[in-house]
């Protein structure tokens, strides 16, 4: 799948371990690396729906969102790239045919 970044500062951050570390902490930072090397080697987004990591489409005002677990409380939160993003009938989105993606931000919305 193709992975892009909202902005600099979050695609400085994610760009390798070493900066993931510098920001989010050892442990964080291999579980961000690997959601990451998750998005890389996916097909579509529905090859992750029970992956681990516990992907899953969010609502209400991050409706269109889709966050991982990246440690405890933190989430990696992504969108689909596409404009307007693949759904299905029920308005929800259809993983299937999401093939791209935008990493939006790391953090913890609880």
């Amino acid at each position: 799948m193709e992975v892009d970044f909202t902005n600099n500062r979050i695609k400085k951050d994610c760009s390798s371990i070493e900066a993931m570390r510098k920001k989010f902490g050892d442990r964080r930072a291999e579980v961000l690396n690997t959601r990451l090397k998750q998005l890389l080697a996916a097909t579509n987004l529905e090859d992750l729906r029970n992956a681990p990591g516990d992907w899953h489409e969010l609502s209400q005002n991050r409706r269109g969102q889709i966050s991982a677990s990246i440690g405890h409380v933190y989430r990696l939160i992504i969108v689909p790239s596409e404009d307007p993003p693949p759904t299905k009938p029920d308005g929800g989105l259809d993983w299937s045919n999401i093939t791209a993606v935008t990493v939006v931000e790391t953090v913890d919305y609880h």
